[in-house]
């Protein structure tokens, strides 16, 4: 009984700390995870590839609840192995739960699909269920203090994303094409870390973005949002102002410490090598990937 899954990293629209309204988008960087399921196991053992000591308590809990749902409550062992930096604001916690829970579906011998499963028997599970048990998991696990459904979707499911965090409700999903530039600094965030109160400071700002990504205008809600937030979370807005004169939109991710840059290529104005240029002298890492409108799968 083993199965495998990959999903997304992505880049935030709207942090959903300050009205429970969030957005993100999903990029091309992978979380992937390894699930073998064991009936005769006492629970289940995780194991982090890039950190021998990382806390594992998440993707545990996503096979727990996975198997307890889906399957009779196997235990066994879990692994994951990532492209996405753990704590800097690209959504490595949300992946590492979907790939979790699509890698125990798969270990199960489940079919994982999309829309409606009245009209699909031979669909199992869908995304979103999956995606929603490991909100759930990473609510119980104490990883996030929105629940992350807006990252999770993103991941899960590609393209942008606006939802409802406190409902767990999708308000809706479009495909997007843009490049993207990742400045991640050396230090390290942790969103269930994140002052809450500053962040509800800036609801105004969070409605006036929500109110654009609903619009569809993604470029200008992820700049206000990534200027509300730089300013309520504490980190330098410099790195934005420097990429504005050459992306589409730029913002902080999630809680930080990551910003991220986007060139629309309908845009002609966007440069994100300027945008490279400006930042490369800044300590910590560049990274040049996509979006990706695919989202989550087995393997």
């Amino acid at each position: 009984m083993e199965g495998r899954a990959a999903a997304l990293g992505a880049g935030t629209v709207l942090n959903a700390l300050a009205t429970g309204t969030g957005a993100a988008f999903g990029i091309d960087v992978e979380t992937r995870a390894t699930v073998e399921l064991d009936p005769a196991a006492d629970g289940v053992d995780g194991e982090i590839a890039e950190d021998a000591d990382a806390d594992t308590d998440l993707i545990e809990r996503c096979v727990a609840l996975a198997t307890e749902r889906w399957g009779d409550g196997e235990g066994g062992r879990v692994r994951t192995d990532s492209d996405v930096p753990l704590a800097a604001g690209l959504k490595s916690s949300s992946a590492a739960a979907n790939a979790t829970v699509l890698a125990t579906c798969d270990a199960l011998g489940l079919v994982v699909g999309d829309g409606d499963r009245a009209s699909d028997p031979a669909v199992d599970v869908t995304r979103l269920e999956a995606c929603r048990l490991g909100v759930r998991a990473a609510r119980e696990a104490g990883v996030t203090v929105t629940g992350a459904f807006d990252d999770a979707t993103a991941s899960m499911l590609g393209g942008v994303t606006v939802t409802d965090n406190d409902a767990d409700e999708l308000r809706c999903r479009e495909a997007v094409d843009w490049e993207v530039l990742v400045w991640t600094p050396p230090e390290r965030a942790y969103s269930a870390d994140a002052d809450v109160a500053r962040c509800q400071a800036v609801a105004p700002m969070a409605d006036l973005v929500a109110d654009l990504a609903l619009d569809a205008r993604y470029g200008e809600a992820m700049t206000v949002n990534g200027l509300a937030f730089s300013a309520a979370l504490g980190f330098d807005a410099d790195p934005a102002v420097e990429a504005m004169p050459h992306a589409t939109a730029v913002s902080l991710s999630g809680t930080g410490p990551s910003v991220v840059a986007v060139a629309d290529p309908a845009d002609p104005e966007t440069d994100l090598d300027a945008v490279a240029d400006a930042w490369g002298d800044r300590p910590g890492a560049l990274r040049r990937t996509t979006t990706r409108n695919d989202g989550a799968a087995v393997e």
